[in-house]
């Protein structure tokens, strides 16, 4: 594969709505009258379990020493007379979803575990969400740092009249017990994700930038650039698809990707079309569904903590040919849903461009801020993106991404905006020492981050990594 860059894209926000509604008009629509008279609206009342971060059915707590979740119990319409329950523990939740998805997770010791006020919760009439209920967690010794543990809770509703399905009333919180690993964590909590071009750079290079003050690395996340989906013609199946370059890196992780997530690193792959008939916003609900599960075989076999979806150098076929759809944003937002479902405890981001740039609709009555974990920005690109991802906290939010191979550098101001507004995330794209414009451009860019962000100094070891594969 030859070297693929990010394309810079300059146009505004505004041109893209602007641009869907002018496509939309180019269609011929024929409104009839609808008879409503057969319409029935359900006068029960459902409840649901949520968490603080506004997360329905499950989410993902990283903790030291001892951790703790927020859940609620939320009702479809306000309560028309008190509601009494409890959340337990109930491992049978665990169960259900191993069984429904293939998948192995193992069960947090019930132990460990407790429920603020016994678990219990309680709604008064004409209110639609209960108090939070404090899901508190501790580590011990024999807990593993490679194992995601899944903490399973049922609520049970004793009185208030209101329905519970099986699947509402779980909630699954995967719990990773970090005590045992050294963390990127800066005192603003920002993360800066660095999305390398591995065809011609060493992903060590993420070593030699640290913070004079706090001693962190300056770096929490690596892309691989990039992983491809793939069609096999043979088989009429889509595949992962890694280029000698990728390959090379995955088959030797010990040495190339274990010493970044030995400090603190995350490590994702990136997935991205290649000019053929696959590309992550084409494929139909059960292909997702397959693709997903291939890609949590991936994550597993080489212990990666993610994938990163970028809508770009598929050639899409019309009309599309079987097991796929027309090109379409909803069509990007299942594969992402899928792929959260099949590996809640890995990170889901995506590229605002292409078909992955939003996603209006929620899939399977989830938001698409509840299954992306961040959301990250086009080259300038600082508009906030609940928006285009409903539901989407600022911390999943990476705005202002630079691109250092063509020196489209950030000024401070931007930066100083991203903190001021409380964005959670900076990304920073073909990073690597070895290229001529390092000391006029990408250093100095560097500094500016640990300036502006961190309220700290950039430390350079001056000990590059080479290519050496």
């Amino acid at each position: 594969m030859k070297h693929q860059f990010m394309k810079i894209k300059c146009l505004a926000v505004v041109w893209m709505f602007t641009g869907a509604f002018l496509a939309a008009c180019d269609e011929d629509i024929t409104v009839g009258e609808i008879d409503e008279s057969t319409y029935e609206t359900s006068e029960d009342t459902f409840g649901y379990l949520i968490n603080n971060e506004g997360k329905r059915s499950m989410a993902t707590v990283e903790f030291r020493d001892a951790g703790s979740s927020i859940l609620y119990l939320g009702l479809s319409k306000d309560a028309k007379q008190n509601v009494s329950g409890k959340f337990r523990y109930n491992k049978a939740v665990l169960d259900a979803y191993n069984k429904a998805h293939e998948t192995i997770y193992e069960a947090f010791p019930e132990e460990l575990v407790t429920f603020a006020g016994d678990g219990a919760v309680a709604l008064g009439t004409g209110e639609s969400k209960s108090a939070g209920v404090a899901v508190s967690f501790v580590t011990k010794e024999t807990l593993s740092r490679d194992v995601t543990y899944v903490i399973p809770v049922r609520a049970e509703v004793q009185a208030g009249g209101i329905q519970l399905s099986d699947e509402d009333s779980g909630y699954l919180l995967f719990v990773k017990d970090i005590s045992k690993l050294p963390d990127c964590n800066k005192p603003t909590g920002i993360k800066i994700i660095s999305c390398m071009e591995v065809n011609d750079t060493n992903p060590l290079n993420n070593l030699c930038f640290t913070l004079k003050n706090s001693e962190k690395p300056l770096v929490d996340m690596v892309i691989l650039f990039s992983g491809n989906i793939n069609y096999n013609n043979e088989t009429g199946r889509v595949y992962v698809y890694n280029n000698p370059n990728v390959q090379h890196l995955l088959d030797n992780r010990e040495k190339y990707l274990k010493p970044l997530q030995d400090r603190g690193m995350k490590i994702v792959l990136g997935i991205l079309g290649n000019h053929d008939r696959s590309g992550v916003a084409n494929l139909a609900d059960e292909t997702a569904r397959i693709f997903a599960r291939e890609l949590k075989a991936v994550c597993d076999a080489y212990k990666l903590d993610g994938v990163f979806f970028d809508d770009e150098y598929s050639d899409y076929q019309t009309p599309p040919p079987p097991g796929f759809v027309k090109p379409s944003n909803n069509a990007a937002a299942r594969l992402c849903y899928e792929s959260k479902r099949a590996m809640p405890d890995k990170l889901i981001c995506t590229y605002v461009y292409g078909a992955t740039a939003y996603f209006p609709d929620p899939v399977d009555g989830v938001r698409s801020g509840e299954f992306i974990d961040y959301g990250i920005h086009d080259y300038g690109g600082g508009f906030d993106l609940e928006i285009n991802y409903p539901g989407m906290p600022k911390s999943s939010m990476a705005l202002y991404s630079q691109e250092f191979a063509r020196e489209s550098f950030a000024p401070e101001y931007v930066l100083k905006d991203l903190r001021d507004g409380g964005y959670g995330a900076h990304m920073i794209f073909a990073m690597d020492p070895n290229r001529s414009n390092f000391y006029r451009g990408q250093k100095p860019a560097m500094e500016k981050i640990a300036k502006v962000l961190f309220d700290d100094e950039l430390v350079y070891d001056g000990k590059p990594y080479s290519k050496d594969w």
